[in-house]
Protein backbone atom coordinates (compact mmCIF):
# COMPACT_ATOMS: atom_id res chain seq x y z
CA UNK A 1 0.00 0.00 0.00
CA UNK A 2 1.69 3.44 -0.94
CA UNK A 3 1.20 6.36 1.59
CA UNK A 4 0.68 9.54 -0.08
CA UNK A 5 2.03 12.71 1.82
CA UNK A 6 -0.68 15.04 2.14
CA UNK A 7 1.13 18.22 2.33
CA UNK A 8 2.48 17.95 -1.49
CA UNK A 9 -1.21 18.55 -2.47
CA UNK A 10 -1.93 21.64 0.04
CA UNK A 11 -1.18 24.70 -2.79
CA UNK A 12 -0.62 27.98 -0.58
CA UNK A 13 -2.38 30.46 -1.62
CA UNK A 14 -2.37 34.32 -0.39
CA UNK A 15 -5.88 35.96 0.12
CA UNK A 16 -5.77 39.07 -1.62
CA UNK A 17 -8.93 40.54 -0.24
CA UNK A 18 -7.49 42.21 3.00
CA UNK A 19 -4.61 43.04 0.65
CA UNK A 20 -7.30 45.28 -1.12
CA UNK A 21 -9.15 46.63 1.46
CA UNK A 22 -5.82 48.23 3.13
CA UNK A 23 -4.90 49.89 -0.11
CA UNK A 24 -8.14 51.03 -0.70
CA UNK A 25 -7.87 52.63 2.84
CA UNK A 26 -5.00 54.16 2.05
CA UNK A 27 -6.04 55.56 -1.40
CA UNK A 28 -9.17 57.07 0.39
CA UNK A 29 -6.77 58.86 3.15
CA UNK A 30 -4.35 60.35 0.89
CA UNK A 31 -7.28 61.49 -1.87
CA UNK A 32 -8.76 63.85 1.46
CA UNK A 33 -5.60 64.84 2.54
CA UNK A 34 -4.05 66.18 -0.38
CA UNK A 35 -7.33 67.75 -2.08
CA UNK A 36 -6.54 71.43 -0.10
CA UNK A 37 -7.57 74.49 -1.90
CA UNK A 38 -4.05 76.77 -2.77
CA UNK A 39 -5.68 79.80 -1.84
CA UNK A 40 -6.30 78.08 1.69
CA UNK A 41 -2.53 77.13 1.78
CA UNK A 42 -1.12 80.67 0.96
CA UNK A 43 -1.90 82.93 3.54
CA UNK A 44 -2.20 86.49 1.34
CA UNK A 45 -3.41 89.41 2.34
CA UNK A 46 -4.71 91.20 -1.29
CA UNK A 47 -4.28 94.92 -1.16
CA UNK A 48 -7.46 97.02 -1.22
CA UNK A 49 -9.78 98.65 -4.03
CA UNK A 50 -12.91 99.57 -4.99
CA UNK A 51 -15.04 98.54 -8.12
CA UNK A 52 -17.27 95.19 -9.02
CA UNK A 53 -15.60 92.05 -8.52
CA UNK A 54 -14.91 89.71 -11.66
CA UNK A 55 -14.90 86.29 -11.73
CA UNK A 56 -13.59 84.53 -13.71
CA UNK A 57 -13.62 80.40 -14.23
CA UNK A 58 -11.11 79.31 -16.93
CA UNK A 59 -8.90 81.93 -15.76
CA UNK A 60 -4.72 80.91 -14.72
CA UNK A 61 -4.05 81.78 -11.55
CA UNK A 62 -0.67 83.51 -10.35
CA UNK A 63 -0.23 83.88 -7.26
CA UNK A 64 3.02 86.14 -5.22
CA UNK A 65 3.20 85.33 -1.66
CA UNK A 66 4.97 88.49 1.03
CA UNK A 67 8.55 86.66 -0.35
CA UNK A 68 8.48 86.88 -3.64
CA UNK A 69 7.82 83.18 -4.34
CA UNK A 70 5.46 82.16 -7.38
CA UNK A 71 3.04 80.02 -7.66
CA UNK A 72 1.16 78.97 -10.74
CA UNK A 73 -1.83 77.35 -10.54
CA UNK A 74 -1.31 74.22 -8.17
CA UNK A 75 2.66 74.33 -8.99
CA UNK A 76 5.29 76.88 -7.30
CA UNK A 77 8.26 78.14 -9.35
CA UNK A 78 11.52 76.82 -8.44
CA UNK A 79 12.99 80.01 -8.15
CA UNK A 80 12.60 83.84 -8.21
CA UNK A 81 14.17 84.60 -11.80
CA UNK A 82 12.15 85.24 -14.97
CA UNK A 83 13.56 82.33 -16.84
CA UNK A 84 12.21 79.89 -13.94
CA UNK A 85 9.00 81.17 -13.90
CA UNK A 86 8.57 81.21 -17.34
CA UNK A 87 8.89 77.48 -17.81
CA UNK A 88 6.31 76.82 -14.68
CA UNK A 89 3.66 79.13 -16.79
CA UNK A 90 4.46 76.83 -19.42
CA UNK A 91 4.20 73.69 -17.71
CA UNK A 92 0.75 74.83 -16.53
CA UNK A 93 -0.61 76.82 -19.16
CA UNK A 94 0.83 74.84 -22.26
CA UNK A 95 0.31 76.83 -25.63
CA UNK A 96 -2.79 78.61 -24.71
CA UNK A 97 -1.74 82.52 -24.71
CA UNK A 98 -5.66 83.61 -24.78
CA UNK A 99 -6.62 82.79 -20.99
CA UNK A 100 -6.95 85.51 -18.66
CA UNK A 101 -4.08 85.62 -15.87
CA UNK A 102 -5.24 86.46 -12.41
CA UNK A 103 -2.71 87.90 -10.64
CA UNK A 104 -2.54 87.76 -7.02
CA UNK A 105 0.01 89.40 -5.15
CA UNK A 106 0.31 89.50 -1.71
CA UNK A 107 0.15 93.57 -0.41
CA UNK A 108 3.31 92.81 1.15
CA UNK A 109 5.03 91.57 -1.75
CA UNK A 110 7.75 93.25 -3.19
CA UNK A 111 6.98 95.24 -6.04
CA UNK A 112 10.34 93.72 -7.99
CA UNK A 113 8.28 90.63 -7.77
CA UNK A 114 4.99 91.78 -9.52
CA UNK A 115 7.09 93.63 -12.01
CA UNK A 116 9.02 89.81 -12.72
CA UNK A 117 5.76 88.70 -12.97
CA UNK A 118 4.79 90.56 -15.55
CA UNK A 119 7.72 90.26 -17.60
CA UNK A 120 7.42 86.76 -18.28
CA UNK A 121 3.96 86.80 -19.01
CA UNK A 122 4.35 89.56 -21.59
CA UNK A 123 7.63 87.63 -23.13
CA UNK A 124 5.03 84.85 -23.06
CA UNK A 125 2.51 86.68 -25.24
CA UNK A 126 -0.16 86.88 -22.66
CA UNK A 127 -2.18 90.01 -23.25
CA UNK A 128 -5.16 88.91 -20.77
CA UNK A 129 -3.77 89.93 -17.19
CA UNK A 130 -6.24 91.01 -13.99
CA UNK A 131 -5.25 91.64 -10.90
CA UNK A 132 -7.15 90.84 -7.87
CA UNK A 133 -7.93 92.80 -5.03
CA UNK A 134 -9.61 92.51 -1.61
CA UNK A 135 -13.06 94.94 -1.98
CA UNK A 136 -12.72 97.84 0.25
CA UNK A 137 -13.25 98.06 4.00
CA UNK A 138 -16.26 100.64 4.63
CA UNK A 139 -16.31 103.97 5.94
CA UNK A 140 -16.47 104.66 9.00
CA UNK A 141 -19.71 106.77 9.64
CA UNK A 142 -19.14 110.00 10.66
CA UNK A 143 -20.88 111.26 14.27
Amino acid sequence: MRIRDRRAEDVPEINLVPLIDVILVLIIFFVITTTFDARSVLKLELPRAGGEPNTQSESLSLLINADGRYFVGDREALRTDVESLKRTIVEVAGEDRERTVLLRADARTPWQAVVTAYDALGQLGFTRIANATAPEAPAPAAP
